[in-house]
């Protein structure tokens, strides 16, 4: 080998780990952080989408999850925990969990999905130009909690008291109760509030809770009690009460129904805010989107296990039966 021939295998070996390095792709730091119970689903929906759009887990992509398991109180502690771990955004899944995170970090991007107006409630400053470091999705479950009730009424025509748990200190659940308390009225029935302000509390109530109380369990949206949704459903099914719910988690799971959408869906759509600001969009300037097409799903495996008959005129509504 001569020494023209030298040189240029010694530049060659030299720059070789330089072009190892260009050719690896970035691998991204998600954080994420629910409740638990249904809200888990979010998580599947965010992985396999954010798949779809190119950003595999184990590849380009780590994910940093954190289930509180009901317990808000500590999703602030748990936000802090994982900025201090670098990740390059966090998302959040439920207004309250939102709204602790916000509080709780101080630069880094957040996509969230809210079920309560993010802009009411102060996430972000409009839905066309959020402003700030945060985006995500607005799902109107709040909004939606008369539609539920007035659903019930028709899948129990002899509903004539509905019991409804949640904690009064969250303000997207003092909404829905008021929007609850109102179409109750319009409907003749009578809603009995059971305030609970944890999951033990929630536990503790609905053991004490007797079948000559009220005729359905209806869902006030709270996220600490939604991620108790399997409890509320093992408790329905023992007291033969009728359950309606926000997302269709809970229907397989045996509830009566509900109004909404599932949080894989949820999850899902909002694997591309995630994605565009992973690759450098600003959260401020990514308008929220909202959900537009929800569903009404049916159980009637429950309904016979509760001797319901449930009218062909509701069923014809529901966009899914499961028999």
């Amino acid at each position: 080998m001569n020494r023209r021939d030298t040189v240029l295998a010694l530049l060659a070996l030299g720059a070789a780990p330089l072009v190892t390095e260009a050719q690896q792709a970035r691998v991204y730091r998600v954080g994420v952080i629910h409740v638990g119970g249904p809200y888990s689903a979010a998580v599947d929906g965010l992985r396999d989408g954010l798949k779809e759009l190119g950003l595999e887990e184990g590849k380009q992509l780590v994910f940093h999850v954190r289930d509180t398991k009901g317990d808000l109180a500590s999703v602030e502690a748990s936000a802090r925990d994982i900025e201090r771990e670098n990740v390059d955004l966090i998302y959040a899944v439920s207004t309250s969990v939102t709204t602790r995170v916000k509080q709780a970090t101080k630069k880094i991007p957040i996509v969230f999905y809210a079920g309560s107006d993010p802009v009411a409630f102060g996430l972000v400053e409009s839905f066309r130009k959020p402003g700030g470091r945060l985006t995500g999705i607005h799902g109107r479950f709040i909004d939606l909690t008369a539609k539920r009730l007035e659903l019930l009424k028709l899948l129990v025509p002899k509903l004539r008291r509905a019991v409804a748990f949640y904690d009064p200190t969250n303000p997207s659940a003092q909404r829905s109760a008021k929007i609850a308390r109102d179409a109750a009225r319009q409907l003749n029935v009578e809603l009995i509030e059971r305030p609970v302000v944890s999951a033990e509390e929630l536990r503790a109530g609905l053991r004490a809770l007797r079948p000559s109380d009220a005729d359905a369990i209806f869902y006030v949206s709270d996220a600490m009690v939604s991620s108790q949704s399997a409890l509320i459903i093992e408790t329905a099914k023992a007291k033969r009460l009728p359950t309606m719910f926000q997302e269709q988690w809970s229907v397989a799971q045996g509830a009566l129904a509900s109004y909404g959408e599932s949080y894989y869906t949820i999850g899902r759509f909002s694997a591309k805010y995630v994605q565009q600001v992973l690759k450098g969009a600003d959260p401020g300037n990514m308008p929220i989107e909202q959900l537009d097409r929800l569903h009404f799903v049916v159980n009637l495996k429950t309904a016979k296990a509760l001797g319901l008959t449930i009218p062909q005129s509701v069923l014809v509504r529901a966009d899914e039966i499961i028999r």
